[in-house]
């Protein structure tokens, strides 16, 4: 990845100023979020003027009011129906979505689910910090186990949901997950998911040192960089592990958290299949006129 532009230049082309300072907490990683999506655009160099970003509600959700472009901030766990309403209103627009992990995984898995698997041509940001930061603290779908939450006081006994398996299993063209310590993979796959022709979701785990990292021994940005070191794996590590490790080292790797690139595949969008069944239909219905005027 070329470095296209130092951090001042790129907030003066594509931030409003009169939105700064912005709301989020001192170590909360959605800035570098709003920094990685910019830096993209900017490698990809594309017309702001038909770049349309969508949100729902939530400290994520807020971003695309500091974004010098056209968004909608519509409502919670919503983001993906107004995102599919503008791409069928003008299927030529970028549609970029930010979203949190109970905007996206809980109250908006519905539509999470649908559009996946129609393959609706738009990017998805999901900036996973645990928990519903801006509502209250609650426990999130994709926290660890364990994790106290003014939901889950005494630990939480629930299943993390892990969407990018879903995402990839319901036949998303491009599926992947980052920290936001890492800053080149994060651009190169929102990049690719903007160049991919279908619905991609790049999930960025996304430290909250307040409403999640001070509930959980984790409220300093070291503390909770240091733990996604310690409880991740690429893709590629954990797949070698799981084939050729002892039972012991399959046991270690089991319940970390899979980062990389989960699923890249060129298929047609719904929007694409669409047009296709427009046009065969007009074709059958301008051949049965044409029969009647024989």
């Amino acid at each position: 990845m070329s470095d296209v532009m130092d951090a001042d230049k790129l907030r003066k082309k594509y931030l409003r100023d009169g939105m700064f300072p912005t709301i989020f907490c001192n170590g909360c990683g959605h800035g570098l979020g709003i920094d990685y999506t910019l830096r993209a655009i900017e490698e990809l160099q594309l017309d702001m003027d038909k770049v349309v970003f969508a949100s729902g509600i939530g400290c994520s959700s807020r971003i695309p009011g500091y974004i010098n472009a056209d968004g909608l901030h519509t409502a919670h766990g919503r983001a993906l129906a107004f995102a599919t309403g503008i791409k069928a209103a003008n299927p030529e627009l970028e549609i970029i979505v930010f979203t949190g992990d109970g905007d996206c995984a809980g109250i908006g898995g519905n539509h999470f689910i649908h559009a996946a698997r129609r393959n609706i041509d738009m990017t998805v940001i999901l900036l996973n910090n645990f928990i519903y930061g801006m509502t209250g603290g609650q426990l999130a779908p994709t926290a660890p186990m364990g994790s106290i939450s003014t939901t889950s006081p005494y630990g939480n006994i629930e299943q993390a949901f892990n969407i990018c398996e879903l995402a990839k299993a319901l036949g998303a063209a491009y599926v992947a997950r980052w920290p936001v310590s890492y800053p080149y993979q994060p651009i190169k796959s929102i990049k690719e998911g903007m160049q991919n022709r279908g619905f991609s979701l790049i999930e960025l785990m996304s430290p909250c040192p307040t409403a999640y990292g001070r509930r959980n021994k984790l409220s300093t940005i070291e503390d909770l960089w240091k733990w996604y070191e310690s409880n991740s794996i690429l893709i590629e590590e954990y797949e070698k592990v799981m084939r050729y490790g002892t039972e012991e080292e399959k046991e270690k790797v089991r319940g970390m958290l899979q980062i990389g690139v989960f699923q890249n595949v060129k298929k047609p969008g719904f929007f694409e299949e669409y047009e296709k069944l427009v046009q065969r239909m007009m074709k059958k219905d301008d051949e049965k006129f044409r029969g009647k005027t024989k």
